[in-house]
């Protein structure tokens, strides 16, 4: 028990006793136990590496592109971790306040409903252009969930007044209760229908 007390995220959430209900996503959403999510890029280089990475810290590396709406990776975040771990940290604070649960619950509950199963890649057969459905692996679904959840988040907060950190809070509670309104359910819903359009 005191060992778990040493490891809570932020010194505040216990992350020992969630689990992810998606078995697809079992190998692929990190929950390693950690203070700080801030691994400072040791897995940048090494192929599937990323796997390793706590979840909470690999939604931190997407929310920091952040710049002009249409212009993703030009701007204001770039860069700014310590900022973005501050953002987060109030995020999780208003989930908790808001829902009563465990927020890294909700983050995981989030990714799992965004997680498209299915996607379309392009064949090029005798000079012809063919789109085929595909299955997605673990790895690129957490990767596409967490990009249609920092998008979403991005455009809500893209000129407006209301703090991002509440913007953050509301996009995940949303996706973690798969309401068919929330952004990132939205845009893994439209993918699935591409890609069952042109099986």
């Amino acid at each position: 028990m005191a060992e778990t007390k040493n490891f809570l995220l932020f010194r505040k959430w216990d992350m020992s006793d969630i689990e992810i209900q998606d078995p697809g996503l079992k190998t692929a959403i990190s929950l390693r136990r950690q203070i700080l999510p801030y691994t400072f890029g040791r897995s940048a280089l090494k192929r599937f590496n990323k796997a390793e990475v706590n979840i909470v810290e690999r939604l931190c590396n997407k929310v920091m592109h952040f710049g002009k709406k249409y212009a993703k990776n030009t701007g204001r975040m770039t860069g700014k971790k310590t900022k973005v771990l501050n953002t987060v940290k109030v995020a999780f604070d208003i989930i908790a306040l808001k829902t009563g649960k465990n927020p890294v619950e909700v983050l995981v509950r989030a990714i799992e409903n965004s997680a498209p199963n299915e996607d379309t890649t392009r064949i090029v057969y005798g000079g012809t252009v063919y789109h085929v459905s595909v299955d997605v692996a673990p790895i690129r679904r957490v990767d596409m969930a967490l990009k249609f959840i920092a998008d979403s988040i991005r455009d809500a907060t893209y000129s407006n007044p209301k703090p991002i950190e509440e913007h953050m809070a509301e996009q995940l509670i949303l996706a973690a209760a798969n309401d068919p309104n929330a952004p990132s359910v939205k845009k893994k819903h439209e993918l699935e229908r591409i890609a069952q359009a042109s099986r």
